[in-house]
């Protein structure tokens, strides 16, 4: 085709379009005459992108904390972006492992990148800085407890020690003992902290909300239905198991690095406290947390030992 035949083509084919809405493709053509070309700092934002960077204090590291988590939040972004496609179309096997894949590669980046956050700060300067952020932590992140939601049934998300007594509970009340909620009581009078107060006021409604509109379609549901039905491949259960370890070990552990490089003194008993009081010592730890989003993926001594290997290797 040359380039005149594929002018006139393309015409066509947009005078279609157009017409369809009741729009005259002429009027849209000279529209194309008079707008500007879209430079690359336009497009991004850039401007409005580095002005998001609003430290509280003067320390410089804070720049590197701050910078961090918007970073974080995005890599957040793209993994519901996936999921929001997962959930909502009924795709081939090839298109999901697909999916599956592009998740993982965020999360694997995120977990290779987080030596910026446990080597790439002054711990002087980070246990100066952190205080005129209370009570605000990472722990708030809503767009990470959405991917757990759209990862897998809340029945999955409740406290190890009360998931049998609850499994056929209400969604609510699951909520209700979701893990991460013992992770922000305050470790002196085992009430909620402040961090966990603003967080349930500020998103509880829409995480119960999305929760909801999951509960049919999370990542887990899907996988299930695939066991059911026999499709459930082994390289589709090989990728499945590889991103449960990224999200619910690799990426937790990460975290558990940076805290023990920051907060511990050597001695739980002396360990400096989590932002707002949360007990960073029994929340971040894989081992003690046992989330697993595929538990059907797994052997008995492989849930058994969850965690333990990759903290024994990484922490000693």
């Amino acid at each position: 085709m040359s380039d005149q035949e594929k002018t006139k083509f393309l015409i066509e084919q947009l005078t279609a379009k157009f017409a369809i809405d009741g729009q005259n493709v002429n009027d849209y053509l000279e529209g194309v005459l008079h707008a500007n070309y879209e430079p690359y700092w336009r497009y991004i934002a850039l401007d409005a992108l580095l002005g998001l960077q609003q430290p509280k204090t003067d320390i410089p590291d804070e720049m590197v904390f701050i910078t961090y988590h918007q970073i974080t939040e995005l890599y957040f972004k793209l993994i519901l972006h996936e999921l929001n496609q997962i959930r909502d179309d009924a795709m081939d096997t090839d298109c999901f492992v697909d999916k599956i894949i592009r998740i993982r590669r965020y999360l694997n980046n995120l977990i290779a990148s987080f030596d910026i956050m446990i080597d790439g700060m002054e711990k002087e300067q980070f246990l100066k800085f952190r205080m005129a952020l209370l009570p605000a932590s990472g722990f708030q992140s809503v767009q990470f407890r959405m991917i757990e939601m759209a990862f897998t049934d809340m029945k999955n998300l409740v406290v190890q020690t009360k998931r049998e007594g609850i499994v056929n509970a209400s969604l609510e009340e699951q909520y209700n003992v979701i893990y991460w909620k013992q992770g922000a009581m305050d470790m002196a009078n085992d009430k909620k902290t402040l961090t966990l107060t603003q967080f349930e006021k500020h998103y509880q409604k829409e995480l119960l909300a999305w929760a909801k509109a999951c509960q049919t379609c999370n990542l887990y549901q899907i996988v299930q239905k695939m066991i059911a039905n026999g499709t459930l491949s082994e390289k589709l259960k090989s990728e499945l198991r590889l991103l449960d370890t990224c999200l619910n070990v690799n990426w937790r552990l990460s975290h558990y690095r940076s805290a023990v490089r920051y907060l511990s003194n050597g001695n739980n008993n002396s360990d400096v406290r989590g932002t707002g009081g949360t007990n960073w010592q029994k929340f971040l730890p894989p081992k003690f947390q046992k989330i697993v989003s595929f538990p059907e993926l797994w052997n008995d001594h492989e849930l058994a030992e969850w965690g333990k290997s990759w903290v024994d290797e990484q922490i000693g």
